[in-house]
Formats: C-alpha cells, sequence, structure tokens
C-alpha cells in the first residue's frame, strides 16, 4: 500500500477539523491554487507546498478555520434580511458579521488565534487600507471591521494596516465607540448583534434613522410650541434643517435657498482645510433619490468652464504593474462567483449565437469548400470545386456601449461585480461578432476641484451651472480586443478614483462616441446606482439641476436618436428615468440582469420588432 505523502495527511486532518468546527460532517475541504473561498459545505484553503511550510500551513489552518466558523455561527438567511441596501452601508455590515464569527472562533478556540490572524495578513495584504494616502482612500468597511476585531478579541491590526487606520481611528471612535462596547455582549447572537450594527450604522451615518424627520411635527401643542420658541431662538439652525428637507422633496425654494445651501457648503469647504471632514465626504458619499419635477421650459444646462475636464485611459490614471495588481486583485475577490460567471457567460452566448441566422451565397471562386456539391464531382471529374461564402448578417453589425458609474457610492461590492461583468459582456460578445466599449464616468475631486477655485476667485458669480471636473473614463475600446483591455477593469478596484457622479453629460459623451461609430446598430447600457449627485454643483444651483439635465438627455436619446438605450439600476429605481430599465436589489444579480437585457434586445431583433 502505498504511503500516504504529509501533504495529503495534513488535508485529512485539516478536513477533520473543519467538520468538528462546523458540527457538520458534510464538510468537504480541498486546496486551491486560486483565492480560498466557501461554496455551500465546500471548502477551499490556499495549497501549502509539498514540505508544508509554517506559515503556508498557518494560511490554510487560518481559512479552514474561518470558513467552519461561517457553517457554525452565521445563519445566511437571517443576515440577508436585515441587511441594509446601501453599498457602503452593506459593505460595512458584512465586514463585521464576519469580525463576529472569527471572534467567536478565537474567544472559545485559543488555537485558532494566530491561524486567523495569518488569514487575516493575507486578506489585508490587497486590501487598498494598506495603500491609503489620506482618509478618503481608506474603505471604510475595512477599517470598522479591523478597529471592532480589536476591540472584541484584544488583537493588534496588521501592521500594514496601521497608516490606514490612523486616518479614521479617531473619527470611528467618536461615532462607534459605545456600539463596539455593546457588540462585545452579543457575539453569540446574531440578531440582537444585527440590531446592534445597525444602530452603529447610523451612528457612521452610513444609514438614516428609522424615526422621519416630520415626527416632531406630530407631537402634542405644548411640543410644537417649544419648537416654535427653539426656531425663533435658533432661526439658522432652523433654515438648514428646513433646506435639507426641500431638497430631499426636490422642492424649489428659490434664491434665499441657494443662498443657504451655499453658506452650508462654504462652512463644509472650512472645514476641508483642516483635512478630516473633507475626506470623510469622500469615505461616505451621500446619495439621494429625489422625486423629479416637471422640467421648466427656460431650462438650460451649462458648465462654468470645460477647460479641467479630461477623457482618460486607464493607462493615464495608473502603472501597468498597479494595474496588473488590481486586476489580480479583482479576479481574487470574484473568485467565489466564477462558476457563475462561466454559466452566465455561455448562457448569453447561446443566446446570441441563437439569433444569428446564417446565410450562404453558393457557387463562389473561392471561399469554404462546399461538401453538399461533392458529389457531383465523383458522378462528373469535369466539374470544378463550388466554394461558398456567408454573407454579413444585420445581427454582427452592433456595438455595445456599457456606461460604468464611477461614483463613491459604488465602492465596495458593487463596482467589483460591475467590474466583473463588463468582463464577462466584452468576452461573450466578442466570442458573438459584437463590438463592446466600455466606459466609466466620474469626476476629478471632490466638492469641485480646479473648477470651483476658478468660480471663487471669479468673486462667485450666480448660477455657474455645472460647478466640477469631469473625469470620463476609457476601460475598453470598441475595436480592442478582449485580451488586451482586461487588466484596465482592474482600475476601478483602486481606492481614490470613485467620487461624484453627473450622468447627463456622461451620457451624452458616451452616446456621441456611439454615433461616430459605423455600425448600423447602436447599443448604449448604463449602470448606475441612483441619481446623479456632485456637492459642489448643487450647494450653488438648484437641488434638481443635475437630474433635470439627466432627464433632459435621455428624453432626447430616447426620442430622436438611433442609439437603443437601456438602464439597470443598482439598489435604486430608475424606471423613473428611462423607458427601458429595470432595478436589482443586490448587486450580485448584476451579471445576470445584463444577460437578460441584452439578450431581450437581441431577441427583439431577431423578431423583426
Amino acid at each position: 500500500m502505498t504511503e500516504r505523502s504529509p501533504l495529503d495527511r495534513f488535508k485529512d486532518v485539516l478536513s477533520g477539523a473543519s467538520r468538528a468546527v462546523a458540527h457538520d460532517p458534510d464538510v468537504e475541504l480541498g486546496f486551491t491554487a486560486d483565492a480560498p473561498h466557501l461554496s455551500g459545505k465546500q471548502i477551499k484553503v490556499p495549497a501549502p507546498q509539498r514540505s508544508l511550510p509554517a506559515d503556508q500551513v498557518a494560511l490554510a489552518r487560518g481559512f479552514a478555520d474561518s470558513f467552519s466558523l461561517k457553517l457554525r455561527h452565521h445563519n445566511a438567511k437571517l443576515h440577508a434580511a436585515r441587511a441594509p441596501m446601501d453599498p457602503a452601508a452593506r459593505a460595512v455590515y458584512d465586514a463585521v458579521e464576519t469580525v463576529r464569527y472569527e471572534a467567536l472562533g478565537s474567544k472559545n478556540y485559543p488555537g485558532m488565534r494566530a491561524n486567523l490572524a495569518a488569514a487575516l495578513d493575507m486578506r489585508t495584504g490587497s486590501d487598498p487600507i494598506t495603500r491609503a494616502q489620506s482618509a478618503a482612500e481608506v474603505p471604510i468597511q475595512g477599517a470598522v471591521a479591523l478597529l471592532l476585531r480589536e476591540k472584541l478579541t484584544g488583537e493588534k491590526p496588521p501592521a500594514a494596516a496601521l497608516k490606514g487606520l490612523d486616518y479614521l481611528r479617531a473619527w470611528i471612535d467618536e461615532k462607534a465607540a459605545s456600539d463596539f462596547e455593546a457588540l462585545n455582549y452579543c457575539l453569540d447572537d446574531q440578531q440582537a448583534f444585527q440590531e446592534r450594527v445597525m444602530a452603529m450604522l447610523e451612528h457612521l451615518e452610513l444609514v438614516r434613522a428609522e424615526v422621519p424627520p416630520e415626527l416632531p411635527e406630530q407631537e402634542p401643542e405644548d411640543q410644537d410650541s417649544e419648537s416654535d420658541s427653539d426656531k425663533d431662538d435658533k432661526p439658522e439652525e432652523q433654515d438648514d434643517e428646513d433646506q435639507s428637507r426641500a431638497e430631499t422633496r426636490g422642492e424649489d425654494k428659490g434664491d434665499p435657498t441657494e443662498e443657504s445651501a451655499e453658506d452650508r457648503y462654504e462652512d463644509d469647504s472650512d472645514q476641508d482645510s483642516d483635512g478630516e471632514d473633507g475626506d470623510d465626504e469622500g469615505v461616505v458619499p451621500v446619495r439621494p433619490n429625489r422625486p423629479f419635477s416637471d422640467l421648466p421650459p427656460d431650462f438650460n444646462y451649462h458648465a462654468y468652464t470645460t477647460k479641467f475636464d479630461e477623457v482618460v485611459t486607464a493607462l493615464d490614471l495608473c502603472e501597468t504593474d498597479e494595474l496588473a495588481r488590481l486586476r489580480g486583485f479583482l479576479d481574487q475577490q470574484l473568485a467565489p462567483f466564477q462558476s457563475a460567471v462561466s454559466k452566465l457567460a455561455h448562457r448569453l452566448q447561446r443566446r446570441l449565437l441563437a439569433q444569428q441566422n446564417r446565410s450562404w451565397d453558393f457557387d463562389q471562386e473561392e471561399g469554404l469548400l462546399d461538401a453538399a456539391r461533392l458529389a457531383r464531382i465523383v458522378v462528373d471529374p469535369a466539374h470544378s470545386l463550388s466554394y461558398k461564402v456567408e454573407r454579413d448578417t444585420e445581427f454582427k453589425d452592433t456595438v455595445v456601449t456599457l456606461l460604468i458609474d464611477n461614483s463613491g457610492s459604488m465602492r465596495g461590492r458593487p463596482i467589483g461585480i460591475a467590474a466583473i461583468s463588463a468582463d464577462i459582456m466584452a468576452r461573450t460578445l466578442e466570442r458573438c461578432g459584437v463590438k463592446t466599449e466600455i466606459l466609466g464616468f466620474t469626476t476629478r475631486a471632490w466638492k469641485g476641484g480646479q473648477s470651483r477655485e476658478e468660480w471663487l476667485a471669479a468673486g462667485r458669480p450666480p448660477k455657474p451651472g455645472r460647478l466640477n471636473d469631469l473625469r470620463h473614463i476609457i476601460y475598453k475600446q470598441a475595436d480592442e480586443p478582449w485580451r488586451r483591455a482586461k487588466v484596465n477593469l482592474g482600475l476601478m478596484m483602486r481606492e481614490g478614483l470613485l467620487k461624484e457622479n453627473i450622468d447627463g453629460e456622461a451620457l451624452l459623451w458616451a452616446h456621441n462616441r456611439l454615433i461616430a461609430r459605423p455600425e448600423e446598430r447602436r447599443i448604449l447600457m448604463v449602470i448606475s446606482d441612483g441619481a446623479p449627485v456632485d456637492d459642489s454643483t448643487l450647494s450653488v444651483n438648484n437641488g434638481t439641476y443635475l437630474e433635470r439635465h439627466l432627464r433632459q438627455v435621455i428624453a432626447w436619446i430616447e426620442g430622436r436618436s438611433p442609439v437603443e438605450l437601456v438602464a439597470i439600476g443598482i439598489g435604486h429605481d430608475v424606471t423613473r428615468y428611462y423607458k427601458r430599465a429595470v432595478t436589482i436589489m443586490d448587486a450580485e444579480q448584476l451579471g445576470g440582469t445584463m444577460v437578460e437585457q441584452l439578450a431581450s434586445l437581441f431577441d427583439k431583433a431577431g423578431s423583426g420588432d
């Protein structure tokens, strides 16, 4: 009988330990050269070398312990039931749940501490927190998770993350110190833990409190009197509250409102000079989804200046080596979805190829040999060989543009899923002979950049219009092969890239690029998670200024342009903007939704509509 190798024996022992920790005899453990992940009850951990180096053994044990603890202590349905819709809040919500069940393991099984620390070190190595140069570049979910882990277990954060943590430590301690203390007492009760986490998210200003702001107006009359008295004593504070509510409802309060908003914005700008508050604005972007007022006939959108706007490629913003590393990080984060990715790609390819009604011209002098006519040569050798040539089909004369929202509210899981979904579409459509362009849109700065500085220097002329520097990014050109452009999609994972979003101008830019293409059929697919937002612009214009322009652009494209427009909203309803649109509540649905939307477009073409 062949003696088993030390690596095989290690795997057997690790499998047994995983089943024991998970309290589940059906758990299976295997090694992988890709990113470690958990799928159902199958655990995949990094494969150590055959000599079993101590650090690699600890790493395999760490991921095995973490996934086993998740199987034992984590209820996926309960977790999903309370999950917030906001992407930034959801990222924190998911991250602290991992901290919870790993903390239970560290406390109940002291031997796990070093193993879990080894796994954390590996995860942190590819985390943007290790490269952060300002608070805006620190992912909020990573910072909260590391500080909570320190509070719950007493374990210091990985050394590589300490510099990044220092940017947000004081702010998080101020907002959530009491929540950290409370979370320590409900580790073994997931439901209670989630309730406390939701309170923490409110304190961190990632979600709104459930109590509506109009509640004080429904109190007894003596309370109303007290409120009126307070309003007389503090008129400026009350005006700010009224302005905030008016913006939420999309009401137009006229010039006094604009002045109030500008005053409030200048307060923020003063805080930015200290560095901390402005960075927090970048960490927790606000993404309202206000109702729409009717478009006035005299609405005239314009930019204060366009000389600071830029259209760039991924290589203009990032070195080649860094792009490759970010692409690797993207692949690592999405390794658990690879099986779903393959299924989506195959399904879309089958749907699209089914629409390609191939037609041929026969009896040609060159082309493909016509096997069906070989029999006549056998009968009469005097006949020459016959060839056939495939006709160009209308289906193939198509170009698709994917326009991806690169705003700060897409940070975390949504932008990762959007990037990999774009990757799937580009690969699959290329196989089907359909050219694909991938574009992104954001701004160069938070709160205005050079455009705002020039406006301030000019004495703040009224109604300046759009007041920020646009950044439009070309990830993949339509004529560029996917294999050359795939690394560019890693740029979306770079911290500091995602800022504000001005959708109307981005839509026009992508549309005009499509119009310049020679293909007869042009499809524009927009992926966004809400309304356009730019603090600098909205602080000195009407609160619906950017939304009005977006509606104007969409109406023009849908009504007068040959470009076919379709939109996918992530977490927010975009059907009030686009005639052809769908909304998804979970970013993981994005890939499948894109497949169905594109496939339905081609189904429509195939039916002759």
